[in-house]
Formats: structure tokens, sequence, C-alpha cells
């Protein structure tokens, strides 16, 4: 039984140990009602371009274009930060401008061309 219970206790340790210690990471997902930094969300956005364009979901020419504009608007669940890239080169002109949104705290919600 003690040894069941050493066993336990070094899992759950080993489990929750890394949570208790994770800071913003390089994944971009906060915890709490902290509002996050402009500069923590504008790095975290640059990192959801790139996980868009490795998924295939917009295009590479997005890699090297620089946000335009960062602000912060009423969304359905509070405070959000609304992120424009424009990428004059694009195509398809309906498509020139992407909108990130992202909590208060950081946390990615969606993107978009349409900026709603």
């Amino acid at each position: 039984m003690k040894t069941f219970i050493r066993l336990f206790t070094l899992v759950f340790a080993l489990k929750f140990s890394q949570s208790a210690l994770a800071g913003a990471g390089e994944d971009c997902h906060f915890h709490g009602k902290k509002p996050a930094e402009q500069s923590t969300v504008l790095k975290c956005a640059d990192l959801r371009i790139q996980k868009l364009i490795a998924r295939g979901k917009i295009d590479a020419s997005w890699k090297s274009i620089k946000h335009e504009s960062i602000t912060t608007i009423d969304g359905e669940n509070g405070k959000e930060w609304k992120i424009l890239f424009t990428n004059t080169a694009s195509a398809n002109k309906t498509k020139m401008n992407l909108y990130l949104f992202f909590s208060e705290s950081g946390n990615f919600i969606a993107a978009n061309h349409s900026g709603k």
C-alpha cells in the first residue's frame, strides 16, 4: 500500500509540477484574468500567423507582414485585443486584411478577413 501511495504521489507531482511552473510559454496560452501586455499579444499574433501559414489557412506571403494596428474592443465575453495585418500583395483584395482576436489575457480567439 505504501508503494502505491508513493507511486501515486510521484505521478501526481510530475503531472502538475510543469503546469504550476508554466509561464507564458511559446504556445501563448494564459490562465487567469490579468490583462496581457500589448507587446505580449503582438508576439502571440506573430506566432499565430506562423501557425496559420503552416496549416495552410493563409498564404505564405503573410509571413513577413507586420501588424498595422492593435486595439481593444468590447467582445462577446468582455474586452478583446483586435490586431490588423494588411497584405497589399494579396491577389484577392477581399482577403487583403487579416484580423486576429485575442482575449484580454492574451489567448487566441479567432482570425478572419472581415474584422467581425
